[in-house]
């Protein structure tokens, strides 16, 4: 039976999850959602919040997998990301947006890869 794209998503952002603790990140919660969207992974490294997303291809058919966070996702992170902050009295601090891009199984984690508030 072919694995539905929730099942494959949330098998990703497992290895995602996986690949970032292995870099010292600590994960500090998956598929965060709130009413203005959802952010898969935040987590912390060192003193800095991140906020990643994680997208996933099997081949460069449709592109490589960080293409797919055009501006309309980045906004909407963006929207989240102050929602989680303001509900956790996390003003100030460093925070960043991250990719974690799988293609193949090749992980790829692009730090800063789009904008601030």
């Amino acid at each position: 039976m072919e694995e539905n794209n929730r099942a494959k998503g949330s098998r990703y952002e497992d290895r995602a999850a996986a690949f970032l603790e292995g870099i010292g990140m600590t994960i500090l919660e998956r598929n965060y959602r709130c009413k203005v969207g959802e952010i898969d992974i935040i987590a912390r490294d060192d003193k800095t919040m991140c906020f990643v997303e994680v997208k996933f291809r099997n081949s460069l058919k449709s592109g490589f997998p960080a293409e797919a966070v055009g501006v309309r996702k980045q906004q909407r992170i963006l929207r989240t990301a102050q929602w989680y902050m303001k509900e956790h009295h996390l003003w100030g601090g460093s925070y960043r947006f991250d990719v974690v891009s799988v293609l193949n199984g090749d992980i790829t984690h692009i730090k800063n890869a789009f904008g601030s508030f």
